[in-house]
């Protein structure tokens, strides 16, 4: 499975008066919540509509596809160590809303198609 993050749209810091750092971490997750595998994008510097245009390969059999969540997560990097979640969604077995649902659906019915849309972050 082929996972790209594209860019993120108003983000912001609210801790300070300047753009966040941000990046983006994807964690693949079983039927029970255990983690497979996770990755992140590299870090986006003061910027509040990152663009972060990078591809993950995951490797997921056609059938687990029913069996899988894929989370999606954007950080704030504060400091060398400190870090606050901006949001995050779920697509796959445990979506985190209706278009995520659909998202995956269609990604699954795709055949191979990328299938690219926008999605609003829950709030952490």
């Amino acid at each position: 499975m082929s996972v790209e993050l594209i860019k993120g749209s108003h983000f912001r810091n609210l801790a300070m008066n300047r753009p966040p750092d941000t990046y983006g971490r994807l964690t693949l997750l079983n039927s029970v919540g255990q983690e497979i595998c996770r990755t992140k994008t590299t870090v986006r510097r003061g910027q509040p509509n990152p663009v972060y245009k990078e591809t993950f390969i995951f490797q997921v059999a056609l059938f687990q596809l029913s069996d899988v969540t894929l989370l999606i997560s954007i950080y704030n990097r504060r400091s060398m160590k400190r870090k606050e979640m901006v949001g995050w969604i779920a697509l796959g077995q445990n979506s985190s809303g209706d278009e995520e649902q659909l998202h995956w659906q269609d990604m699954r019915e795709g055949r191979g198609q990328q299938v690219c849309r926008w999605h609003v972050l829950l709030e952490a």
